[in-house]
């Protein structure tokens, strides 16, 4: 069983990113396609608490329905925009990564260095974001 958890979007090359990072380090995650299986809202809530952000600051706006749903509203509470991500699993940001050393949303990506048991076995190739942040 992996310590590691790797909510991930295979189209995202921040996600792939952060998957070749774990795997450098002598890692193999357990990967979490969340467009495929979206977590549950008890999941969903745990991970904002881990990662001690605002719920806002797990919305993702480009490529998803967030301006349409007018989630720049600051009226919506954090239930409802819990609610927008759970029935719009594209409006979640990722990669969100879970290790023992902590819950991190990894934008950039090194940023999951921080919270790897074994941050590095050796060099690692980062691929260039394009806008979007989409290859």
């Amino acid at each position: 069983m992996s310590i590691i958890t790797l909510y991930h979007n295979p189209a995202c090359g921040t996600s792939r990113n952060v998957l070749d990072l774990i795997r450098n380090s002598g890692a193999e995650p357990a990967i979490i396609e969340y467009l495929n299986t979206p977590p549950d809202r008890t999941t969903l809530e745990s991970l904002i608490a881990a990662m001690g952000i605002p719920v806002r600051a797990l919305l993702r706006e480009s490529g998803t329905p967030y301006a349409e749903l007018g989630l720049h509203d600051p009226g919506w509470s954090d239930e409802q925009l819990v609610s927008f991500m759970l029935e719009h699993p594209i409006l979640i940001n990722r990669p969100i990564v879970v290790t023992p050393l902590g819950t991190r949303l990894c934008r950039p990506s090194e940023q999951v260095l921080d919270i790897l048991p074994n941050p590095s076995k050796g060099a690692c190739n980062k691929e260039e974001a394009t806008v979007g942040g989409h290859r």
